[in-house]
């Protein structure tokens, strides 16, 4: 018994060696800052180690440990924003009609089970490709607000364009993405 808890934890601690800098990369690319990236990927090795037992097959570590990853960078964004009282994929929304939108909003709620976080990692993956199709413009300032999480001011002071024309293109960002989530949402759930 004893060997077996010496080689569990002899393989928690290559995982570890041999995974850090590529997922560190990896979320660092999806967060604000260096420290809110080693905040999450302590997290997903928390994770994984406490779950060690659980997981099926070593084979399949690396996937796991992304996944997990993900999961904890889409739980930081819900937990730093204000989320709506009813989140809607359908293009509606409880706020004013000039404030301005959020990436919370156009992500369901999805609970953790296997279906649960198959789709949101799908999502994520269409949230990824959307980004990639949407006019530069609109794409800088979602990524500055939403992912780097820079204030309307701070950018306009920094690009010299207006906090409305700011506004307006993060607005255009959201529901570019917005409906491409919903056009999404019903492939995969089915609903037409």
């Amino acid at each position: 018994m004893a060997m077996d808890i010496a080689l569990m934890e002899e393989i928690k601690q290559q995982t570890f060696r041999k995974e850090r800098g590529k997922l560190l990369s990896f979320i660092r690319g999806k967060v604000s800052s260096t420290e809110e990236a080693e905040d999450i990927l302590q997290d997903v090795f928390y994770q994984f180690v406490a779950g060690f037992e659980a997981i099926e097959s070593m084979d399949r570590v690396t996937s796991w440990l992304y996944s997990v990853a993900r999961n904890k960078i889409i739980d930081r964004y819900r937990r730093d924003a204000a989320r709506p009282k009813v989140a809607t994929l359908d293009g509606s929304t409880s706020q004013e009609e000039d404030a301005p939108l959020t990436l919370q909003e156009i992500l369901p709620d999805l609970d953790n089970t296997p279906e649960g976080t198959l789709l949101r990692d799908a999502i994520w993956d269409e949230i990824t490709l959307a980004l990639d199709d949407l006019p530069a413009e609109q794409r800088e300032i979602f990524i500055l607000n939403e992912i780097e999480e820079q204030s309307f001011r701070e950018i306009a002071e920094r690009t010299g364009v207006s906090i409305n024309t700011l506004l307006s293109r993060k607005r255009y960002a959201i529901l570019a993405l917005r409906k491409r989530l919903q056009q999404f949402y019903d492939d995969v759930i089915g609903n037409d």
